[in-house]
């Protein structure tokens, strides 16, 4: 997906909260949407990767706290072309991963302590050089704002529900149709999350590649994938459960919905991913440059 058909698709989403902010209030009310949206995104920009890491309780390691965890993401970074992000660890036994921030330049990338504890050194890198993909194509803010919108969508729906009418051309309350009410209170959650969702499964797919091209070892990603996949299915994570918004950043979805490729889940199916990764590593995996660990893909 490119970067315009992205930005295309939040200022869709930032559309249909101004609608349903006419469909609340008229123009007024479609005018404080905008300045809301607006609001929304400038916070989001600055402070996104500061509220997910403190949902999450992260805590900041170095080279001395994490030397192995440190170092995988020290040498990835400088293989990707990218400034060295802040790192973190979690503590949560659900093998899981992400990155947030603005831009690289304000990037950060947190590992849970199930995967630290049950992937191997190489699946580490796997997944940490999917986390810097995140990065390097600008993916964090995106999905950051997006979610956002999407969520402020579904509680101005429900205040559509609670206070809402439909008005007319004027900004006159035609007698708060309770129908349009409910439709808007349904359809708009809805359409918020097709959109988000589409964002989210697209770029995982587009992080796998570039991750695996940042390796050089598109195979150690397919596993961890797949042990990823099954400690998630196993394992609870409470946090995630209580802020599903910002399931789509992990490299698994962290819930247990069990969607695969529906329109309602933010990830691919992982056998999707590690077929597409198994394909990469025998037909186009780079020989030119060498593999993390200094020997050819």
């Amino acid at each position: 997906m490119s970067t315009t058909r992205t930005f295309l698709l939040i200022a869709g989403l930032t559309a249909l909260f101004m609608a349903i902010g006419y469909l609340i209030g008229g123009p007024t009310g479609m005018i404080i949407a905008l300045a809301v949206a607006a609001a929304m995104n400038l916070f989001a920009y600055w402070n996104s990767d500061k509220m997910v890491l403190s949902m999450y309780g992260a805590r900041q390691v170095d080279a001395q706290s994490a030397p192995a965890l440190y170092g995988i993401v020290e040498q990835l970074a400088a293989r990707a072309e990218l400034p060295m992000p802040k790192v973190y660890i979690i503590d949560n036994d659900q093998p899981n991963a992400f990155a947030t921030g603005r831009n690289p330049e304000n990037a950060a990338v947190a590992a849970t302590t199930g995967l630290l504890r049950n992937l191997s050194h190489e699946e580490v890198a796997g997944v940490m050089a999917h986390e810097l993909a995140h990065v390097k194509n600008r993916d964090t803010l995106i999905q950051t704002i997006t979610a956002t919108i999407a969520g402020a969508i579904g509680m101005l729906a429900n205040f559509a529900f609670f206070f809402g009418g439909n008005r007319d051309s004027n900004g006159n309350s035609n007698g708060g149709n309770i129908i349009v009410s409910l439709m808007v209170m349904i359809l708009a959650p809805m359409a918020a999350m097709m959109v988000q969702f589409a964002i989210s499964r697209t770029r995982e797919y587009e992080a796998d590649r570039v991750g695996a091209e940042i390796s050089g070892r598109p195979l150690w990603l397919a596993s961890a994938l797949e042990n990823l996949h099954s400690g998630a299915r196993a394992i609870d994570n409470p946090d995630a459960e209580r802020n599903p918004a910002t399931a789509h950043m992990f490299i698994v979805n962290p819930l247990h919905a069990h969607a695969m490729d529906g329109l309602f889940s933010t990830h691919p199916s992982t056998e999707n991913r590690v077929r597409r990764l198994r394909e990469l590593a025998g037909v186009t995996a780079p020989a030119a440059k060498p593999s993390f660990w200094g020997k050819s893909a």
